[in-house]
């Protein structure tokens, strides 16, 4: 293969990435269930067993789509699929323009779930289709540091809704909403219009196929690994506002900015993981990562001064960015020719995203946010053992 063949392949791939990546960024629309949810506690004067409900709702459809999904991209393939998941996503964030009621947002949140359920089991799979094996770990890493970067401007954009003296169309902090629906229509008109070249499937497979795949231990490892990464990320991202309202007694517009220390943390993390990935070993990384989470966790129990909170919760943004795509990669790794498959079941472990924050809701109305923390606390324990199951 001459020179100007491989620099025309190198440059389609990379015009191929950047709509993919602004598919990254609209899954990251998942993350704004955190700030949703407090303002919603707020506006209807929920528990918060009541209001963990909602981000709980959100990642209960994975357990039900993600399977399913892999079996749709064997039929129709990846972009497709992901072309669905971003009209669903649209969808979910049109609703709650038409008003705020409990009912109405369950409707956005479950909508937003499925779209995201979709999109999550789709797109990683897709990227491997324009990346190699050796640096799929590290473009993972970077589309959710992409991802991070809508996760992190969610409670800024919401808190700017609910004071900001300019027209919101009688919105609110709900103007999030409105404003992510338009990138979510961009994000299909520009996927849309990328021509993508996708490797077919050896074969058409079933949910018994997929859930048999839970037989092999390193896949049901990684698997409980995925349910614990995204508990603590739904979780720090719901409960950090209300560890510093219940310690400090600030209001919630200025508590809710926890969560937006904990996203510009996991922000920084994805874009550095993506170089350090490159060169240090994932097993290394990975320990470092939930090291530093460990010791976080301890701050956020024994802590009541503002900045060493803001210092455990970037530590945990730091700390977490990096677990789901070292671990998705393994995965995949490990099963070369059944990666729809094992997508939809990486995927489905998402559903980590509803056991936490309900256990933690609970925890939380019996003996406070440090009952949260200690819930969180088991799911790195989980990872510190995984750390010594990650091949080299």
């Amino acid at each position: 293969m001459n020179t100007h063949t491989m620099t025309t392949r190198r440059n389609s791939s990379l015009l191929q990435l950047v709509p993919v990546m602004l598919c990254f960024f609209a899954m990251g629309f998942v993350d704004l269930v955190g700030t949703a949810s407090n303002y919603v506690q707020k506006d209807l004067g929920l528990s918060d067993s009541q209001a963990n409900l909602f981000p709980s709702l959100v990642f209960f459809w994975f357990l039900l789509f993600s399977v399913p999904t892999g079996m749709l991209m064997n039929k129709i393939g990846r972009k497709k699929t992901v072309l669905i998941s971003l009209a669903v996503t649209a969808l979910s964030l049109i609703i709650p323009v038409f008003g705020d009621s409990y009912m109405i947002m369950l409707a956005s949140f479950s909508f937003l779930g499925i779209g995201n359920a979709i999109m999550q089991t789709s797109l990683n799979p897709l990227v491997s289709n324009l990346i190699s094996s050796d640096r799929l770990a590290s473009t993972l890493t970077f589309g959710q540091f992409v991802k991070a970067i809508a996760s992190f401007l969610a409670p800024i954009i919401a808190a700017w809704g609910a004071t900001t003296y300019l027209p919101t169309f009688g919105l609110g902090w709900r103007a999030l909403f409105l404003i992510y629906a338009l990138v979510s229509v961009l994000s299909i008109s520009i996927l849309a219009a990328t021509p993508i070249e996708e490797e077919r499937p050896d074969k058409a497979s079933g949910v018994g196929e997929c859930l048999k795949l839970l037989g092999r231990p390193f896949i049901l490892l990684c698997f409980i690994g995925i349910m614990c990464h995204v508990g603590i990320d739904v979780g720090t991202n719901t409960t950090a506002p209300k560890i510093i309202m219940e310690r400090l007694g600030l209001p919630l517009e200025e508590a809710v900015l926890a969560t937006s220390v904990y996203f510009i943390f996991r922000t920084a993390g994805c874009f550095l993981g993506a170089f350090i990935l490159r060169s240090m070993s994932p097993r290394l990384f990975f320990g470092i990562s939930v090291a530093m989470m460990l010791a976080a966790m301890g701050i956020l129990l024994v802590c009541d001064n503002l900045m060493a909170l803001y210092v455990g919760i970037g530590m945990i943004g730091f700390g977490n960015s990096n677990i789901f795509s070292v671990i998705f990669s393994q995965a995949l790794i490990a099963s070369p020719t059944e990666k729809n498959e094992v997508s939809g079941l990486m995927i489905m472990g998402l559903f980590g995203g509803t056991v936490f924050p309900l256990a933690m809701g609970y925890a939380a109305d019996e003996i406070g946010q440090a009952g949260a923390v200690a819930v969180m606390l088991a799911g790195v324990a989980y990872l510190l053992y995984y750390t010594f199951k990650i091949k080299r």
